[in-house]
């Protein structure tokens, strides 16, 4: 990201929605010093608040990951998934996109344990070695292994508590920005006009309920990211 705000970045951010938050009856008084204006009833985020909170969020996530740091990137809502999915591939990072399973960090050694359970499961259907057993029990491997999968897909690469914790939409996901705070793990999170910024370190000021805001905002992360980190 340049040093200064562009009149660029600014049309960037309008045209893909960035700043475009709630009605005015919805906003959070906390995040009123970051209100911009109004326009039709909707409050806008001041533009120099996203692009400080953005740059803010960016050279913690840098100093995190180069140090060998693993983040946890979670949205689970439609808007957010293919954007957190893209993130967290990208940089072999775990993701959550399906349900966020309690005790995911706070009860780190169950679910791990959970975890391998499921791959192995996996890997063995997919080796063909459930063949043996019936077909009633194959339908039941079958049953649990997609049940299995809401909670798990992703989490291939969670060999430790994570140690940055990256969410689209704080509401959406109360629960794992409450066992984040609990271990004291840091969290960055895009938050919209309805938000209190006081529940997270690293707040980035954007619309969180659209497709187009959730990928600039995770573009503009995986593009600073890219000059850090090499990617394999």
């Amino acid at each position: 990201m340049p040093e200064d705000l562009t009149n660029e970045i600014v049309t960037e951010m309008a045209q893909s929605g960035v700043i475009f938050g709630h009605k005015k009856s919805r906003t959070h008084p906390r995040m009123k010093p970051f209100i911009g204006g109004i326009r039709n009833e909707i409050e806008l985020i001041d533009p120099q608040a996203t692009f400080d909170s953005l740059n803010k969020a960016i050279g913690f996530l840098k100093e995190k990951v180069k140090a060998g740091g693993l983040v946890l990137a979670v949205g689970t809502q439609a808007a957010a998934k293919d954007g957190v999915k893209e993130f967290a591939s990208e940089f072999k990072f775990p993701y959550v996109i399906k349900r966020w399973l309690g005790g995911t960090m706070t009860n780190f050694k169950v679910i791990t344990d959970r975890l391998k359970y499921y791959e192995d499961l996996r890997s063995k259907k997919e080796r063909g070695e459930l063949v043996k057993y019936t077909k009633k029990e194959q339908l039941e491997f079958s049953k649990e292994i997609s049940k299995l999968s809401e909670s798990f897909d992703g989490l291939a690469n969670l060999k430790k508590i994570p140690d940055a914790l990256f969410v689209v939409d704080i509401q959406v996901h109360e629960t794992a920005v409450r066992e984040a705070k609990k271990i004291n793990i840091p969290v960055v999170a895009i938050l919209d006009t309805d938000d209190n910024p006081d529940l997270v370190k690293y707040p980035i000021f954007a619309n969180d309920h659209t497709k187009m805001s959730i990928e600039w905002v995770m573009k503009k992360v995986k593009s600073e990211l890219r000059k850090e980190i090499p990617v394999n």
